[in-house]
This record gives C-alpha cells, sequence and structure tokens, in this order.
C-alpha cells in the first residue's frame, strides 16, 4: 500500500531500503508527525485563495475485514445502499483538507486527521480502542474537527480561515470552541438545514428606549419558508462549478441565526425543480465566492474515494494503532506533487 513511498526514499535519498525494515519502519511508534506534518503544510506553495485558508471538513467510512483493526466499530452508515449493511465494520476518519485550485480545477490536499470512536466502545475497552494496552481518551467529532482546525490557524498564523463543511457540522458545536480559541479569523462556510428559522436583524436602538438591546429582530420564517418568498427575486449569476462557468439562479441576504447566535449571509440557489440554501458567517464573501468554495467542498470527497480505492487505504490490513496511524499518514499528502506543480 505504500510502494510508492519507499520507491520515493530510493529516488530522493539514493539508497535501497529492504522490505522487512521498510515495514518495521512504518510500524514505528517513534516517528515525530507532530513536526513532520507541519512540514509538508509549509511545502505548500501559495495556500491561500483570496486571501482566505480554504478547509473543507468531513469525515468518511472506510470498511474492514479483519475484527482487531484498532479504530474500528460497527458504525452507522447513513450512505449506505439497499443492498449494504447500515452498521459496517469500519473506520470512522474525520479528516480536514486543504481547498486550492490547480490549473483552473478544485484540489483537496488533506492537512490532518483523526479517528472516531463511539463512547460505548471505549468504555468497554475492546481491543480495537487500545495504544500499547491503553485505552485512547474519548473525543465527539466536533472536539476532533476542532482541535485540528486550531492547529491549522496557529500554523497558518496570520491568514483567516474558512471552513467549508456540510449542514452535520455547520454548528455551534463547531463554531464555538474554534471561535474561542481563534476569534475573528474564523468563519464557517455550510449548507442550511430546511428547518432551521431565520430571524430579521434587530432595529437600531430607539433615543431614550427602556431595556436591553434586542438581539433579534421579526421571525422570518423557516429556510423552506423563505425560499417560496424570494424565489421570484433571485438572478443569475455566472459561477465557477465543477471545472465549468455556469449559470445559476440565486438570492441572498443578511439574517439572524440562533443556531449560532449571529448574522450570517444565506444564499438560496435554485435549480429547475430543486433548491439548497448555503450560509457563511464571513458577511464579506460575495454570492459567486459562497457557491464556488461550497461546490469546491465535494473535492473532499473525491479525495476520499482516491485514499480507498487508488492509494489502497482500503485493502491495508495493518492492526496495531501506530502501524494504522503511520500507514494513513503516509498516504494523505498524495497530491503535494500535483500542487507543487508550476
Amino acid at each position: 500500500m505504500t510502494s510508492n513511498l519507499w520507491r520515493c526514499l530510493d529516488t530522493l535519498f539514493g539508497f535501497e531500503i529492504k522490505n522487512k525494515r521498510f515495514y518495521t519502519f512504518m510500524a514505528s511508534s517513534t516517528l515525530p508527525w507532530a513536526g513532520l506534518w507541519k512540514t509538508i503544510w509549509e511545502l505548500i506553495p501559495s495556500p491561500e485563495t483570496d486571501g482566505r485558508i480554504l478547509v473543507a471538513l468531513d469525515e468518511s467510512i472506510i470498511t474492514k475485514v479483519g475484527k482487531k483493526i484498532f479504530g474500528c466499530e460497527a458504525i452507522f452508515d447513513h450512505a449506505a445502499k439497499s443492498n449494504q449493511s447500515k452498521y459496517p465494520w469500519a473506520k470512522n476518519i474525520v479528516s480536514v483538507g486543504l481547498l486550492k485550485q490547480v490549473k483552473g480545477r478544485w484540489a483537496c490536499l488533506f492537512l490532518d486527521f483523526r479517528f472516531y470512536l463511539p463512547l460505548k466502545t471505549i468504555q468497554e475497552k475492546k481491543e480495537t480502542a487500545t495504544i500499547r494496552g491503553d485505552v485512547v481518551p474519548f473525543q465527539t467529532k466536533m472536539t476532533q474537527a476542532a482541535q485540528m482546525l486550531i492547529a491549522i490557524a496557529e500554523h497558518f498564523s496570520t491568514a483567516p480561515i474558512l471552513t467549508v463543511t456540510d449542514s452535520w457540522f455547520g454548528n455551534n458545536g463547531l463554531w464555538k470552541p474554534v471561535y474561542k480559541a481563534i476569534g475573528s479569523r474564523f468563519n464557517i462556510l455550510s449548507r442550511l438545514r430546511c428547518n432551521n428559522v431565520l430571524y430579521d436583524r434587530p432595529e437600531k436602538r430607539k433615543p431614550k428606549q427602556r431595556g436591553r438591546n434586542k438581539k433579534y429582530g421579526q421571525r422570518l420564517g423557516a429556510a423552506t419558508d423563505m425560499a417560496k418568498t424570494v424565489q421570484q427575486k433571485a438572478r443569475s449569476y455566472t459561477v465557477n462549478l465543477y471545472g465549468k462557468q455556469r449559470e445559476v439562479r440565486a438570492y441572498s441576504r443578511v439574517v439572524m441565526l440562533k443556531t449560532l447566535k449571529r448574522p450570517v449571509q444565506v444564499v438560496w440557489v435554485f435549480r429547475r425543480t430543486q433548491w439548497i440554501a448555503l450560509f457563511t458567517t464571513d458577511l464579506s464573501l460575495s454570492v459567486t465566492q459562497i457557491i464556488e468554495y461550497y461546490g469546491a467542498r465535494w473535492k473532499i470527497e473525491s479525495g476520499f474515494k482516491e485514499l480507498k480505492q487508488d492509494i489502497g487505504s482500503q485493502k491495508s490490513q495493518c492492526r496495531n494503532a501506530q502501524a494504522v496511524t503511520n500507514h494513513r499518514r503516509a498516504m494523505l499528502p498524495h497530491e503535494i506533487p500535483g500542487l507543487l506543480s508550476p
């Protein structure tokens, strides 16, 4: 599964490594991944897009066969087909990746990942949740995602961080801890749930008005209700979407969102028979940027497919935690050559 890395060591350093020695190295528990990972980040030329670091955040499921593989558990798969098990034996991995245009097309370079294990697996002290006999501490997916984003923000210390994610991560569970650590440099771009209730911005305080300032204005209704009223106001935009210049109809408005307790910009994108609503806490983004950046989020899904099938993560049968982690990290930076090319 890591034969490409094996060949690179021979090409770069000019020495031959025996098969057994190489795989002993790949199972080492002393590899300095923390420092090596940041060195890899520094190899990326011009990581910013429009003055921001665009980071895609999502989770993936990698099915396995072996029952003693670290990080595995019967995980619910919401995307399972009718002929597939909804609780496959698999690894659940939360990943973040840098979104960057390479030669006119969007690409996703994975920056970090975490293995997620359910609380019941850790409480039962299963073998798949232990490292050298010690049970790993439990962390929610939100906590894992927040830790990775904070580390990226600390490394790229001067650039704003815009996290592009789906509706599952686009809430206060992710926003609150990261915003507390990073501050105004952090923003979210996500899909809005159709039942999210939106409010108008509060009116300005009148002279000699009693009581506290209002946090929210008039109730506007759910995203679905507003979609029906604003569809007639939508206008056409030309957006670079999925590698082509496309015409889309959209409507934008700044509203208050109680799930984040702050103003957000919502963009309704209308198709022939369907619509979606996107929101961002970065009020300076244009409508075309919001649609294009969210469309680029799909590249992290393509990256998952490459890691599973092309790179071989799904076929790897490593068992212990060190080998599993080392092989996973060795596979992630496979798109660096594409980003380094002129």
